[in-house]
């Protein structure tokens, strides 16, 4: 069986653009968690475990109307950590192949971390498909704003509530990260959408050129990444590669690579 790394390799230098689309898996090789299941979101948080609080219990906007504290417990802690947290090499790999392949690129995540912009992508090239932690909207909502996140949300370790909630810029009602959470109807999708429009003008900026949508740890439990991969791979003459660990699985004459997201960018980068 060919080796799918060089099938990939030999992919961009053919190609003439380069989609990444990101998910949770994206995250693991840096320390972050995926929550993956009950038991993955309690290994990453086991007071919640101690609760019998899910991570969808956990990421509901119902806690920033009805408990501000608990739902900042959560997305306070996550804030920090996000900051705190390097992006792994293989980030730099994309950056570099993007550079020395003259690979026009850009970023399609359902990662609300941020991790692609601090390791250098251009703000103006990343679709963040479910918001960022690091942008604040009102939870009302009582109006369209949508503001950077610079608070600094302390957390008590024990009972994962927050030491103060961050407040609406406008009304003064409790602010809630611009994430778009489970069971979430007033998510302020405008920052996501003009994303999503950018992207659509880069697209059709790319005319008829060989696209390589470069997957990298998107499971099928939340399959946004997944159909946005799909799509973009049903274009003529573009190549899917998908990269997981546990769910690698794509259609011929796709790509699949079953490993974790460094491994295969840094196979991929040896192939190069």
């Amino acid at each position: 069986m060919p080796d799918p790394h060089a099938a990939a390799a030999a992919a961009l230098r053919s190609a003439g653009a380069l989609v990444v689309t990101a998910g949770a898996g994206m995250g693991v090789d840096s320390g972050l968690p995926d929550f993956r299941g009950d038991r993955g979101f309690w290994k990453a948080y086991p007071p919640y475990e101690r609760l019998g609080i899910s991570f969808v219990d956990a990421a509901n906007p119902v806690h920033f109307e009805a408990d501000p504290a608990f739902g900042w417990g959560f997305y306070g802690h996550r804030a920090r950590l996000y900051r705190e947290t390097a992006p792994h090499p293989g980030f730099a790999l994309l950056l570099r192949w993007s550079e020395r392949l003259g690979l026009p690129c850009f970023v399609v995540t359902s990662n609300v971390d941020g991790q692609f912009q601090k390791a250098g992508f251009p703000a103006e090239q990343v679709l963040e498909v479910h918001g960022s932690i690091h942008h604040l909207q009102c939870t009302e909502p009582c109006c369209g704003a949508i503001w950077p996140n610079e608070e600094d949300v302390a957390v008590d370790a024990t009972t994962m509530r927050a030491q103060r909630i961050p407040r609406c810029l406008r009304c003064r009602g409790v602010a809630r990260p611009n994430i778009l959470m489970f069971g979430d109807g007033a998510w302020l999708s405008s920052r996501t959408d003009a994303q999503a429009d950018r992207f659509e003008a880069w697209l059709d900026e790319r005319g008829e050129a060989r696209l390589v949508i470069l997957e990298l740890g998107a499971g099928t439990a939340v399959p946004t990444i997944r159909w946005h991969s799909e799509r973009l791979g049903a274009r003529p003459g573009a190549t899917l590669v998908r990269v997981n660990p546990r769910e690698p699985e794509v259609r011929p004459p796709h790509l699949s690579i079953a490993s974790g997201a460094r491994e295969a960018l840094e196979r991929i980068d040896a192939a190069l």
